[in-house]
């Protein structure tokens, strides 16, 4: 196996590793998490929270 081929297969390893944990957060709910902590600590940030 080439050098190049096998480079290129470890990215698409990992990227779909990134793609499966970014969708298994999703369904755990975690998105919504990260999302309102970001929201407060902006809101902290300006003087608003």
């Amino acid at each position: 196996m080439s050098e190049e081929k096998r480079r290129l297969l470890l990215q698409g390893g990992i990227l779909l590793l990134g793609i499966l944990s970014m969708a298994w957060g999703v369904k755990r709910g975690e998105a919504a998490i990260v999302l309102r902590k970001a929201v407060r600590v902006c809101m902290e940030c300006i003087g608003l929270g």
